[in-house]
């Protein structure tokens, strides 16, 4: 799904591709199903399937309506499968994956709320069941990043309403916060302990790319890249009426020791350099790099290009 490159209410599409990594050639596969293509929908893989949750939709008039659907794509046979629908409806959210079933869809906007919301729904893939977890205690933000690592949460960034009435409609959010998600067998998957950490490297920033990195022993890594430290509409224009710009900076959370890394601030690369994008939800994790799709580049163009940003800092 997404916008195309004139960024306008009839260039949202239904389409979806499939890329093959051993040979970089993309495949078109079967249109995900509605009568309308979906912005910010958030996306994620387990047991050979892509669930994708909520988005939404916006009509001539620039009107926007957050959807309540789960369609789950089986690439193998080429088809969807509809689940429950999302009990909030949301778009803009963060979503991650626990013990290899359950899926939490954490915050986001609602237009049903007309706000972003501070729910953390969980999606029993194998009961096809929703719960309510423990809220997140900060501010309601949507547009934020994050993922599950092990049994750890991390989301930051995002924008939230500006209630004061002066000023843009939205603001960067510069909160970062850490949800542990008990471990046990026997423990409550839906009590979150949420804790708040510090800064991270750069910016406050909307619209990040992020993803988890393979769990070790000794934790593992949540990676963070791209985004624009101006909140925007999807044609790309802040809420303060200036352009957004995509951020170069790539930084991770290393569950192990609990602090930030400066993955790349500089945007490093072959020459010329990878330009850095924004307007992301996610980013595969590979043994090739951290692969970014699409998104938009410098002067708020949509781009086909699919980054690989290597952990050192190579492109």
């Amino acid at each position: 799904m997404g916008i195309g490159p004139k960024k306008t209410w009839d260039a949202v599409t239904t389409t979806a591709y499939e890329m093959d990594p051993s040979t970089g050639k993309w495949t078109e596969k079967r249109p995900v199903p509605g009568l309308a293509g979906r912005l910010a929908a958030s996306a994620v893989a387990l047991h050979d399937q892509v669930f994708i949750f909520g988005g939404y939709v916006v009509d001539s008039q620039g009107g926007e309506t957050t959807m309540s659907d789960l369609n789950v794509f089986v690439p193998i046979e080429n088809r969807y499968y509809r689940g429950k629908d999302i009990p909030v409806p949301v778009d803009d959210a963060v979503v991650g994956v626990f013990r290899d079933r359950y899926i939490y869809v954490i915050g986001g906007w609602s237009t049903a709320k007309n706000d972003a919301v501070r729910d953390v729904q969980i999606y029993d893939t194998d009961n096809d069941t929703w719960m309510q977890a423990t809220p997140i205690p900060g501010t309601p933000v949507f547009g934020h990043a994050g993922a599950i690592i092990g049994n750890t949460i991390v989301y930051v960034d995002g924008a939230y309403k500006n209630r004061s009435g002066i000023g843009p409609k939205y603001l960067p959010s510069s909160e970062c916060w850490m949800g542990e998600i008990p471990n046990s067998k026997k423990g409550d998957i839906t009590r979150i302990e949420w804790t708040k950490l510090q800064p991270h490297p750069g910016n406050a920033r909307y619209r990040i790319a992020a993803g988890a990195g393979p769990a070790e022993k000794k934790g593992g890594r949540i990676y963070f890249s791209g985004g624009s430290d101006t909140p925007y509409n999807y044609d790309g224009i802040g809420y303060n009426g200036k352009p957004a710009e995509p951020s170069p900076v790539t930084f991770a959370f290393n569950d192990y020791t609990g602090y930030w890394e400066t993955i790349s601030d500089d945007n490093p690369g072959p020459t010329p350099p990878t330009p850095p994008t924004m307007d992301h939800r996610g980013l595969l994790v590979t043994r090739h790099g951290l692969v970014i799709v699409g998104g938009m580049e410098k002067g708020q163009q949509v781009t086909a290009k699919v980054t690989v940003v290597k952990p050192d800092g190579g492109k």
